[in-house]
């Protein structure tokens, strides 16, 4: 097991190729402060970087919350300008892991494990897949505050859920339980609080055993077709496909399904 030290926000343990992110500023909800960001940047940053890493699971320490939201006392003092600022900031941590993980090949599992309300639940929607505790409650109500959402929830999750289904939980400041973000599609799936970061952890050892480059072109794919014509996003697949048929990993797998043995990946 290997520890990150001297965080003060929250916790980095990783076992194996699976690296565990926790939110720990319990007395507040995991609320997102200018420090949690920069820690959160630290650590994806280092993970991104970090070869013995496949794959990431992100939760809250409790069962109460995954993260309540942003620091409402530091919006408080915020004008035009700063409040850009802040956005703008938000934005680019988890731009870094929505994007930069993908492009490293690396999936995040959010194990939802409480509320996840407003910068919290925009937090979940930049992760590659979400699991819910059955005591897990989401939203975006920023509306009541005289705000719309800033860390990317306005544009992830009518990507997600659709345009419809996304207006009218901002639009009414809805916080849904974990059955209707199952049914919405705003979580994968749903599990009771003792079960939820086991099953994230089987998930993740799942994909930690697949081939690495193979896993990397399935998160490559997506996004370069996530926002083109389907015409680009076919050629995307081709060309990745294409790749990924001249390398040792492609020949080992098919040798390894026709000798009925697993597959010892190399990542080249």
């Amino acid at each position: 097991m290997k520890t990150l030290q001297d965080l003060r926000t929250l916790r980095y343990d990783q076992t194996g190729p699976v690296a565990t992110i926790t939110l720990d500023r319990p007395d507040v909800l995991h609320a997102l402060n200018a420090q949690m960001f920069d820690q959160l940047e630290s650590v994806f940053a280092s993970a991104a970087d970090d070869s013995s890493v496949r794959v990431l699971i992100l939760t809250g320490s409790g069962e109460r919350a995954f993260a309540a939201g942003a620091d409402i006392r530091a919006l408080a003092d915020t004008d035009a300008a700063s409040g850009l600022a802040v956005s703008q900031r938000g934005q680019q941590v988890f731009d870094l892991i929505e994007n930069r993980l993908a492009r490293a090949g690396k999936p995040v599992i959010a194990a939802v494990n409480g509320v996840a309300l407003g910068g919290g639940c925009e937090l979940a929607l930049a992760c590659t897949l979400r699991l819910a505790s059955d005591k897990a409650r989401l939203g975006l109500p920023e509306v009541k505050l005289g705000l719309i959402p800033g860390y990317g929830g306005s544009q992830r999750l009518p990507r997600l859920i659709g345009r419809s289904a996304a207006l009218r939980l901002m639009l009414t400041a809805q916080i849904v339980d974990a059955a209707e973000a199952l049914r919405l599609g705003l979580v994968d799936e749903v599990h009771p609080a003792a079960d939820l970061l086991p099953r994230a952890r089987s998930i993740a050892e799942t994909i930690a055993a697949m081939a690495p480059l193979a896993i990397a072109g399935v998160l490559e794919a997506m996004q370069r077709g996530a926002d083109a014509p389907l015409s680009d996003g076919l050629h995307a697949e081709a060309e990745i496909f294409g790749r990924l048929c001249g390398t040792a990993d492609k020949h080992e797998g098919l040798t390894a399904f026709l000798a009925k043995r697993p597959a010892v990946w190399q990542g080249r």
